[in-house]
């Protein structure tokens, strides 16, 4: 019996030598590395989100090819915000049919997991076809499909919003817990002041630049709402029957700054309050940065949050075998459909018929408003995790003393 276990053990060596071993090359080839996949599913994501830009600012110079194809209807139905949402369905089609083959997926070198993590040839080749396919779709369908696509991408950004508060919940456990509290104390007083001082530093600047005269009222209403919406985080962590510290407010007071910044960055630069993003626009190395950090951003986003999956399992003290897969990989192929349809909107505005300037991207008073509505759910959702362990207690001992 310790014979074979002796052996069993060794083979499992030989096997993580050798795949140490293998060049990246003969991973990719071979499929046998499935945290290398991930990196690959992430590079074709923003392949197809620069393609998608492409068609949106400067498909017009495709126009003659696009005559050729009956569906477009000379080019006007494959270029600028329809374009866009083409090059999206292809994406979506192809992470979906990736769902749909591997979702459910728990073991290690089993079929649907080496086709999750080879077979590139034959992915890359059915990612194109899908693409160059949904240019043939009759416009009817685009049309419901962009409808769709507002749903999915709000799918997106509630996966996304529960990803960070949870991360960020599960930082503020760790440095509150017996093990860290002592020795970690001046570390988490340190990036808590940290991130309060940007968090008040962020809302003067604001202040600065995006109420420039007093009838700005919408701007003053989203930041000073914002400085509210911080303070009621930080009473209810510092309640004494919550007791959730300070780090985890403060972490949470950077996010919903950032999406107030956001927000108010969305509003067409013609309004007289948003003179910042109005000067911005004349500058093209400023937005040509702008735009490829957002790019960028997008696909961090979608990756980070697409091997996130444990956030999501109501039972997380299960414990990893050697081999389990490493990540859920119907959660993270869910998680890059939804991307699809997210950078779309981004794209035209959140509104087919709005028309983007070149190299800009999620501009528009809808843009704005979701990014506003995300930031006080955010805090909805941030609020409800620290006061729900209070409420069930109090509901089981009413329950048990009855």
């Amino acid at each position: 019996m310790d014979s074979s276990e002796e052996g069993d053990n060794n083979e499992r060596s030989r096997r993580v030598t050798a795949a140490a071993d293998e060049s990246w090359f003969s991973q990719f080839r071979n499929g046998s590395n499935p945290w290398m996949a991930r990196y690959v599913y992430g590079l074709m994501f923003l392949a197809v989100n620069m393609l998608a830009w492409a068609v949106r600012d400067y498909g017009r110079t495709a126009l003659t090819e696009m005559k050729r194809l009956k569906e477009c209807r000379g080019g006007k139905d494959c270029l600028g915000a329809e374009g866009v949402l083409r090059v999206s369905l292809g994406c979506f089609t192809f992470y979906v049919i990736m769902f749909l083959s591997t979702v459910g997926t728990s073991k290690l070198h089993r079929p649907r997991e080496q086709w999750h993590s080879g077979w590139w040839i034959s992915k890359i080749c059915l990612w194109a076809v899908l693409i160059i396919l949904s240019f043939l779709v009759p416009p009817a369908f685009i049309g419901v499909y962009g409808e769709m696509a507002h749903f999915g991408a709000g799918v997106f950004l509630l996966i996304q919003l529960v990803s960070i508060i949870s991360f960020i919940t599960w930082l503020n456990d760790f440095f509150m817990s017996e093990k860290c509290a002592d020795r970690c104390y001046i570390h988490v007083m340190f990036f808590a002041t940290i991130s309060y001082v940007i968090s008040i530093a962020g809302i003067i600047m604001m202040y600065i630049w995006y109420v420039p005269q007093p009838s700005c009222l919408l701007n003053i209403f989203f930041i000073t709402w914002t400085l509210v919406l911080l303070q009621v985080m930080t009473s209810v962590s510092l309640h004494p029957k919550v007791n959730a510290g300070v780090l985890a407010p403060g972490l949470m007071g950077l996010y919903i700054v950032f999406s107030c910044w956001c927000a108010i960055r969305s509003e067409p630069p013609e309004e007289s309050c948003n003179k910042k993003t109005a000067a911005a626009a004349k500058a093209d190395w400023l937005t040509i940065i702008s735009f490829v950090i957002a790019v960028l951003t997008i696909v961090i986003a979608t990756f980070s949050t697409g091997i996130d999956s444990k956030c999501f399992q109501f039972r997380k003290d299960d414990k990893q075998e050697e081999d389990d897969v490493p990540y859920g990989y119907g959660f993270f192929h869910f998680v890059f459909a939804t991307g699809a349809m997210y950078f779309a909107m981004l794209l035209i505005g959140w509104n087919s018929h709005h028309a983007m300037r070149k190299w800009t991207i999620d501009v528009g008073w809808t843009s704005t408003w979701v990014r506003i509505v995300n930031e006080w759910l955010a805090v909805c959702v941030y609020i409800w995790i620290v006061v729900a362990p209070i409420v069930w207690k109090s509901r089981r001992g009413a329950s048990d003393a009855a």
